[in-house]
């Protein structure tokens, strides 16, 4: 009774204190009061809020990260406060203690509220808050001057704000904060700051700051300043400097510094002395060293022995030793998953659990002893470049995380055996909705523009927006899966190149890949960059559009392909003849359709530097007040004379073999026949090697 009496009596203070001082103190930058939950007045839930705020002030972990849980069942209360990483302690402190007065105030009543300043945010719930995700509202602000050349400030603004994102999601579990500088055009300086709750994983944090970083640069496009406030993570930039460089860490108190002692004066030693004296320190030094370098040389052969240990008894070396080969798995160990676990998840891949079949292996369906569902791809036996797209499946797959990008669970080899195990997507792949008759009519223009703008976002991903740089080199309708809010996935890394940060094309003699979605360049030359997965993404757009896929079909007088028809319609203002029927009894709007075949057709242009970036993609897709260019002749294009038995671009696969020109031959055969599955899961059509 005594303790609760101190508690009350300390809040009454505290709070008569924080009012005095609040007259001076600005308003919220926004607030955010969930109505869905009340409490009524003098409630247990209100006692606890009280002294869950009252409370706060004192929980610092040191860098200006406060947390706090009061109370039991219902009449929980959950509170977190943070300090922008830049502010000095006395400002963080003002800032706190003014928001946990004036958010119940602001918020009456209601269980659950935030409030964002300039220099801290708080909030208070009945639900768990701590390595929460959960997002109800967008707080986001723009500065209202545009920049004067806006490709320039954002080509400057664009690698300043994955520096911060990638330093600040790795900056350890009390501080995730980054701060920093970039040239802008004109002489300009673009200053940026970003930042997440400390309780958040590296991986939360970079999630949460590449959504947060993408959705202000489609709402304030050009803009010389913008931010975007959440509960688990915020980011700012600027044209002037508005964070503080210099300012100190939000450290508890250190403890007090010692003092020396004044010197002592002592007597010098007897001259008989002398000589005994440094025998022995030399002695006593030579002893220590020697001591010393035992040690150490015996804690480095104890971490050998115990690090080989490891390396032999683990299940998941990072070399994995089989009956043909050593693949070497590198960093992805912890995904591996025991043969025999998955053999029983798919009931010994029995026929009732086949998904499909492809090129490269069968997909099946599981269940996992958890109960999760998995689609697994066991590789088929007889590939002989298996080894190969399996170990760069796993790399590439451990390290991408994105809402757009099909997420790998893990891996299995045994013997001969390769299994590659993803999630389970329950509504299959795109082309067993797009190409199916009676599936198209449930692609609404709605749901098909949804998956048009996701694959754009996790191509952009991919080239531009994760750690790594990558060329997916086999964008196709049948390698984007959908869940069961059929959003789109991409899936199938097995053909998939990283590049270096510097790098902008590449060239190879191994050409993979499916005709009709691959760009000229890389299928006749072998040269291939992000503009090959734009030129492949180009024609997955016009299928969309026309639920036909880009092979021949007869139009009128002549037999043609999907890429020259769409564009001789568009240049002859017949668009509306290649849109799929299906959407033309539908609610999409006519405007809309066509402005998505002419940003297809501008994907897909034969001369490579005339191709857009994924970023201008999403961005096109995004923003309908952008002038879109004329798009030119698309590559292939075919002539009616074609013969409609052909297909319409054949597979080539380079030799280093040279011709008497001194230049590569280049040999052709026919691709096989598509296969189609029911959920496949990274099933690639691969041409000849």
């Amino acid at each position: 009774m005594l303790k609760l009496l101190l508690r009350l009596l300390s809040f009454i203070f505290i709070h008569l204190i924080l009012t005095t001082t609040t007259s001076t103190q600005p308003d919220f930058l926004s607030y955010f009061c969930e109505n869905a939950a009340n409490y009524t007045v003098n409630s247990r839930y209100q006692r606890n809020l009280d002294t869950t705020l009252s409370a706060l002030p004192t929980t610092n972990n040191g860098y200006g990260f406060y947390n706090l849980s009061t109370g039991q069942g219902n009449d929980t209360v959950n509170s977190v406060a943070l300090c922008r990483g830049d502010v000095n302690p006395d400002v963080c402190r003002s800032c706190l203690n003014d928001s946990i007065v004036k958010l119940p105030q602001v918020c009456p009543n209601q269980k659950e509220a935030i409030g964002y300043y300039d220099y801290c945010l708080v909030k208070y719930s009945n639900e768990i808050i701590l390595r929460s995700t959960r997002i109800k509202i967008y707080v986001a602000l723009g500065n209202p001057q545009n920049a004067t050349n806006i490709d320039r400030f954002n080509g400057a603004l664009r690698p300043l704000l994955r520096n911060l994102r990638g330093n600040a999601s790795a900056g350890g579990s009390l501080r995730k904060f980054a701060s920093g500088s970039t040239n802008g055009p004109d002489l300009s300086t673009i200053y940026g700051l970003a930042q997440c709750t400390p309780d958040l994983s590296d991986m939360q944090c970079d999630t949460c700051l590449e959504d947060a970083i993408r959705q202000i640069s489609n709402m304030y496009y050009g803009r010389i300043g913008a931010r975007m406030l959440l509960p688990m993570c915020n980011f700012r930039y600027e044209s002037y400097r508005f964070f503080n460089q210099t300012a100190p860490v939000i450290a508890p108190s250190p403890p007090p510094i010692l003092q020396p002692s004044p010197p002592v004066a002592r007597p010098s030693p007897p001259p008989g002395k002398k000589n005994n004296t440094t025998r022995t320190v030399i002695i006593v030094t030579i002893i220590v060293i020697v001591t010393v370098i035992i040690i150490a040389s015996l804690c480095i052969i104890m971490r050998f022995r115990k690090k080989k240990e490891q390396m032999t008894s683990s299940p998941a070396p990072q070399s994995i030793q089989t009956d043909t080969t050593t693949i070497d798995i590198g960093t992805a160990e912890s995904l591996q998953y025991d043969f025999s676990t998955v053999k029983a998840a798919t009931n010994d891949f029995s026929e009732e659990n086949k998904l499909g079949r492809g090129g490269f292996g069968t997909v099946y369906k599981g269940i996992l002893g958890e109960g999760d569902h998995i689609a697994v791809k066991r590789l088929a036996l007889d590939s002989g470049q298996g080894d190969t797209e399996f170990k760069n499946e796993v790399l590439l797959m451990a390290k991408l995380q994105h809402r757009n990008l099909v997420r790998l669970i893990g891996f299995s080899i045994e013997g001969s055996e390769r299994l590659l195990i993803y999630e389970f997507m329950p509504n299959a792949s795109l082309d067993q909705f797009l190409f199916d008759p009676d599936k198209r009519v449930d692609l609404d223009w709605e749901k098909r523009y949804s998956i048009i703008k996701g694959i754009a976002k996790g191509l952009l991903y991919l080239h531009e927006d994760s750690r790594l740089k990558i060329i997916h080199r086999d964008m196709k309708a049948s390698n984007v899966l959908l869940d069961a809010q059929m959003t789109p996935k991409i899936a199938d890394f097995g053909m998939a190149r990283l590049f270096k940060n510097e790098e902008t094309q590449a060239d190879t003699s191994r050409i993979v890949g499916t005709y009709g979605y691959m760009a000229p360049e890389y299928a006749m030359h072998g040269q291939f960059s992000v503009k090959s997965d734009v030129f492949s993404y180009g024609v997955l757009v016009l299928e969309m559009v026309t639920g036909q896929k880009n092979q021949c079909f007869q139009s009128k007088e002549s037999v043609e392909d999907l890429l020259s028809f769409a564009w001789k319609s568009w240049r002859n203002g017949t668009t509306s003849d290649i849109i799929d029927p299906a959407l033309k009894t539908g609610s999409g709007s006519l405007r809309d359709i066509i402005r998505s075949i002419h940003i297809g057709l501008l994907c897909v242009q034969e001369n490579v530097n005339d191709r857009p970036t994924m970023a201008s993609v999403v961005l096109m897709l995004n923003s309908f007040s952008i002038t879109l260019p004329v798009p030119t002749k698309p590559a292939f294009f075919v002539r009616s004379t074609i013969d409609p038995e052909m297909p319409l671009l054949q597979e080539f696969s380079s030799s280093t073999e040279s011709s008497d020109l001194g230049k590569p031959k280049i040999s052709k055969s026919r691709s096989r026949s598509s296969q189609y599955s029911v959920n496949e899961v990274s099933i690639s059509e691969f041409g000849p090697r």
